[in-house]
């Protein structure tokens, strides 16, 4: 039976076509599958318009801001329109700036090289490592794993009452988690933060790809995402917000691009008057294939139509967890419980299993790509546990035998071009690694549980 039968009747949309989908891989049991790919949370596929897209524009390929030639002009154009195009993606507010950087931990330390001196940073332990890790310049307060989003707010409130002394302050909170796919309280933590006279960033991530971001609607500060979770290869990221802090502060890096002029002064050195624009965090010569394949990514889900992905994906979400509720060696990770809105992220672990032994077997019989470890997201998984910090366990698989326990989890995420059936085929492979076990024998190897190749077929 589909797993859309029960809502047959919403008219939801096909998935968006992806580079990749009809690739084909090798069982271990024997002959090969076409690959499902169910680790978008890790990077997502390219969509297939963001691809045709880039490829007819390579052949005009030229430098951004350097040149007087066609292709440079032209380049340069294509550029500053891509920035304009993500502005409108994310509601941008007029005075707003956009900075294309390398992806959202490149954002996030951008971010952080520009707060103004004795800033204080709040921040979940809950965050992805590139959200919970660049501020260690500020002053910084890890606010404990809320358990329900009126809590994540009430905690914040909280600590902002109590911050001495009075200056300024930054709140980092991510709009949907990488691990258990929640939905944070967004607009109530933003509020709380103006409140208080914080300001607010929001590491979008795992949003964006799934979800409309509005910085305006939002009203957060500065929003951070990575192109390669946005459907869009080529390695770029975006910081888009506020621009007084990043116009006031030193450039993220020193060199061309950045400098307006440059001069040597009588006594030897030089003197620098950097631009106050976006370009003042954007030195050296810009990936414009990236950011155009940014662009191009953000247009091809806005003609979607996100109200349309969304309820596809909710559809998906609802089979997956329907199905993994079926199998009581199974359960699933969550913060703030059954019914909290999430995205196409949901993370699990089995008894009896090692994870990184199931997704092995996931891959290597059912031709299935997931995630297994704690995701960089250490202090939540461990938390979602229940472990102390003494367990073994990594951003990937850790040095377990299969059947052994270790501090791990798998992670399925899915969205806007995953196909009916990869959703399929994941619940009943993990129905059937359950209930009949693994078909292959598995070892450790370089940290990674592989098939044992020299083993026989249990």
């Amino acid at each position: 039976m589909s797993v859309f039968t029960a809502a047959a009747d919403q008219s939801l949309c096909a998935p968006l076509p992806v580079l990749g989908e009809d690739v084909r891989v090798p069982l271990v049991t024997g002959g090969e599958v076409t690959y499902a790919a169910l680790d978008y949370a890790a990077s997502a596929p390219a969509l297939q318009r963001v691809w045709d897209d880039v490829a007819a524009y390579a052949p005009y390929y030229g430098s951004v801001h350097r040149g007087a030639g066609y292709l440079s002009q032209l380049s340069t154009d294509l550029f500053e329109n891509s920035r304009a195009t993500v502005a409108e993606f994310l509601g941008c507010r007029a005075d707003d700036q956009v900075v294309f950087t390398r992806s959202t931990t490149d954002s996030l330390n951008l971010l952080a090289a520009v707060l103004p001196a004795d800033c204080q940073v709040f921040v979940y332990e809950t965050e992805h490592h590139a959200s919970l890790l660049p501020w260690r310049d500020a002053r910084v307060t890890y606010l404990n794993a809320p358990r329900t989003p009126a809590q994540a707010v009430e905690s914040l409130e909280r600590a902002l009452a109590d911050r001495e002394p009075y200056g300024p302050a930054l709140v980092c909170v991510t709009g949907a988690s990488n691990v258990t796919g929640e939905l944070w309280p967004v607009k109530e933590l933003a509020a709380a933060a103006h409140a208080h006279g914080a300001r607010i960033v929001l590491d979008a991530a795992q949003l964006a790809p799934h979800h409309p971001v509005d910085i305006a609607e939002l009203d957060v500060d500065w929003v951070a995402f990575s192109g390669h979770k946005l459907y869009a290869p080529f390695g770029s990221g975006v910081l888009a917000g506020r621009a007084d802090w990043l116009r006031e502060a030193e450039p993220y890096l020193a060199g061309g691009g950045a400098s307006r002029k440059v001069a040597r002064r009588a006594d030897g050195g030089v003197d620098v008057e950097w631009h106050s624009t976006a370009a003042r965090h954007e030195a050296g010569s810009p990936n414009v294939i990236g950011v155009y394949s940014i662009a191009s990514a953000c247009r091809a889900l806005t003609e979607a139509g996100f109200e349309n992905l969304v309820a596809r994906e909710q559809a998906l979400v609802a089979a997956v967890r329907a199905g993994l509720a079926e199998v009581p060696q199974v359960k699933v990770l969550s913060l703030f419980g059954d019914d909290a809105p999430r995205v196409g992220v949901i993370s699990f672990v089995v008894e009896g299993w090692n994870s990184s032994h199931f997704a092995a077997a996931l891959s290597a019989e059912y031709g299935i790509g997931v995630r297994d470890g704690l995701f960089c997201a250490h202090p939540l998984v461990r938390t979602l546990l229940g472990s102390d910090p003494e367990q073994v366990g990594e951003c990937g698989a850790p040095e377990a035998e299969p059947g052994e326990r270790s501090l791990n989890a798998i992670r399925v995420s899915f969205g806007a071009g995953t196909p009916e059936e990869h959703i399929e085929r994941f619940v009943r492979a993990v129905k059937e690694l359950v209930s009949e076990g693994a078909q292959w024998k598995y070892r450790t190897e370089g940290g990674r549980c592989v098939p044992d190749r020299g083993a026989a077929q249990l």
